[in-house]
């Protein structure tokens, strides 16, 4: 069984190392618009799918570096094309077309070109965190109502603060790496925030209790300095919201009690994660969990303003 899966993962590596010496990808180009308008730059991509679900029209994929875009990583994928993925399975060498537009992300002309051994273990669940993330046995789901341990960061600014600090106020905190390109993913999850700090900084009659905070799982990389710049690349308010890193010891247990995954020291091209945004109430307790990126800034917005005045 394990010279089995040796041989697998050898596969899986011969097989990515490949496609990554095999014909370069386009660097981008932009042909067309969006049906909302915006530019859409076509990136040719070739990876190894990891995981399917054909039903929600998801896969996941572990590509190559994109050069001028993206660093190789594992992302997920909305595939947009008709039955693009009933000839595709777990272990599968692609190409496909990566569309990409401001604010939005996609795949289409997927195609298969090798195919993955038969003795493949078969895909994870959709709901459940890939092989080779870790499980925290010692670590409780948090729960609606349940209090929040008082984890402590490191601000955008090099100080040292933790989750009690902010007791009074409602607070939204967020899971990101500042490395992460693909509009869907952590940059749409900021643009929101943005949008929701706007909103509460315009209502005047609304409370001022409030606080955003986004939270790195890549802090080897996000520094203090480094989540400074990305703030001010998105307009954080240093009073309003808080760009966090610290120790991974603090920053995985968090995460994962609320149901996200990413991987602990691994390099980025195998970094696959989920979306969780979560509000906590003045007092401490977890008051909702938001999962993926389908929230809109207006719904955020009335949960931290319903949750800073006590209200349900």
């Amino acid at each position: 069984m394990k010279g089995g899966l040796m041989s697998g993962l050898g596969f899986l590596s011969a097989l990515l190392t490949l496609l990554l010496t095999g014909c370069g990808p386009d660097t981008g180009s932009a042909t067309g618009q969006s049906p909302t308008g915006e530019s859409i730059t076509n990136y040719d991509v070739r990876g190894v799918v990891l995981s399917l679900n054909p039903a929600e029209s998801k896969v996941v994929i572990r590509h190559e570096e994109i050069p001028g875009y993206m660093m190789a990583m594992t992302m997920p994928f909305t595939v947009r094309g008709t039955n693009e993925l009933e000839k595709v399975k777990a272990g599968d060498g692609v190409r496909f077309r990566m569309r990409v537009t401001e604010t939005d992300g996609w795949i289409d002309q997927l195609q298969v070109i090798s195919n993955a051994p038969p003795s493949r273990v078969s895909a994870p669940a959709t709901n459940t965190a890939p092989p080779g993330f870790r499980v925290l046995p010692n670590v409780p789901d948090l729960k609606p109502g349940d209090v929040v341990p008082n984890y402590s960061f490191t601000n955008q600014f090099g100080g040292r603060f933790d989750l009690q600090s902010f007791r009074g106020q409602s607070l939204a905190v967020t899971f990101i790496f500042t490395r992460c390109p693909f509009p869907t993913f952590c940059p749409r999850i900021t643009e929101q925030f943005g949008k929701v700090q706007s909103l509460l900084q315009a209502e005047r009659s609304g409370p001022t209790n409030w606080h955003l905070l986004s939270l790195t799982f890549d802090p080897a990389f996000d520094t203090p300095d480094t989540m400074k710049a990305y703030g001010e690349r998105w307009k954080a308010d240093p009073a309003r919201w808080t760009l966090a890193t610290g120790s991974l010891d603090e920053i995985e247990p968090f995460a994962v009690s609320v149901g996200l995954y990413f991987g602990r020291d691994v390099n980025v091209a195998n970094m696959n994660h989920n979306l969780r945004t979560l509000v906590i109430a003045p007092d401490g307790r977890l008051r909702q969990v938001l999962v993926g990126n389908e929230w809109s800034p207006a719904e955020l917005a009335e949960a931290l303003s319903k949750a800073a005045l006590g209200r349900e």
